[in-house]
C-alpha cells in the first residue's frame, strides 16, 4: 500500500482528499502546514506529496524548496485559481505537477496514479531486457534508473526521467508539447490547463542539468513550432 502525505490548512479538503485517496487503496497521512509535513518526510516512508501553497507557519514553496534537499517524492501541488505566478515557481523548485481547486476527483486519482507509476519504476526490478541508453555524453541507465553525463551521475525527479528516456529513445524524433504531456502525464493534453508551461519548465530543468550551457544545447532542442527532440551529437 502506497503512503501518501497530503498538507492543507483546510481540513475540509484534507477530509475530502482522504476519502478519495483511501477509496483508491491508497494510506493517507494528513498534515495542515509545510512545517509537519515536512516533520513526516523525514521520519515516514512516503511514495507522494499533495501539498497546498497558501498554509501559515510554512507556505507549500518553502516546504517544497526544502524537501528537495533530502528527497525526490513526487509532489502535486494544490493551487487555487489566480495563483499561476506560484505554480511556475512551484514547478522551477521541483514539483512535479499542480492541480487547481476546485478539483475533479477523477483527475486528480488520474495525476497521482501517474506520479506513482514513474515514481516506483525509479526502484522497481528492470525487465529482462534492460539496456543503457546513450546520445553522446549522455547515458541512462535502464536497469538502475539513474543517468549520468560525460560520466558524472546527474539527480533526476521521476518526471525529469521519465521525459529524458522518451526523448532518448527516440533520438532525433521531435515530440511536441502535447505529445510529451500525453506520454508523461497519462492524459489528454487537451483537457489540462498551462500543459505548455509545465513541460517547460520541466525541459528547461533538464536542460540545466544536461547541458554545459543551457543557453546553447548540444543535445535537448527546441524545433521552433514543433516541439522538443535529443539530438544525438555523435551521429
Amino acid at each position: 500500500m502506497y503512503n501518501i502525505l497530503v498538507c492543507d490548512d483546510e481540513e475540509d479538503i484534507v477530509t475530502a482528499l482522504k476519502i478519495y485517496l483511501k477509496a483508491e487503496g491508497y494510506n493517507v497521512i494528513c498534515t495542515y502546514n509545510g512545517k509537519q509535513a515536512l516533520d513526516v518526510l523525514r521520519r515516514e516512508d512516503v511514495q507522494l506529496v499533495l501539498m497546498d501553497i497558501m498554509m501559515p507557519e510554512m507556505d507549500g514553496i518553502t516546504a517544497m524548496s526544502r524537501l528537495r534537499e533530502f528527497s525526490n517524492v513526487p509532489v502535486i501541488l494544490l493551487t487555487a485559481k489566480g495563483e499561476d505566478a506560484d505554480k511556475v515557481l512551484g514547478l522551477n523548485i521541483g514539483a512535479d505537477d499542480y492541480v487547481t481547486k476546485p478539483f475533479h476527483p477523477a483527475e486528480l486519482t488520474a495525476r497521482v496514479k501517474s506520479q506513482l507509476r514513474r515514481y516506483t519504476m525509479l526502484g522497481s526490478i528492470a525487465p529482462a531486457n534492460a539496456s543503457r541508453i546513450v546520445c553522446g555524453g549522455i547515458e541512462l541507465d535502464i536497469e538502475e534508473r539513474v543517468a549520468s553525463v560525460d560520466g558524472e551521475p546527474i539527480t533526476l525527479t521521476p518526471t525529469e526521467y521519465s521525459i529524458l528516456k522518451l526523448l532518448m529513445e527516440s533520438q532525433g524524433k521531435v515530440f511536441s508539447t502535447n505529445d510529451i504531456y500525453t506520454a508523461i502525464w497519462g492524459q489528454s493534453a487537451g483537457a489540462a490547463v498551462g500543459t505548455a508551461n509545465n513541460v517547460a519548465v520541466h525541459i528547461r530543468h533538464l536542460r540545466e542539468k544536461l547541458e554545459i550551457d543551457p543557453a546553447e544545447p548540444r543535445y535537448l532542442k527546441v524545433v521552433w513550432g514543433k516541439g522538443y527532440m535529443i539530438e544525438n551529437t555523435t551521429r
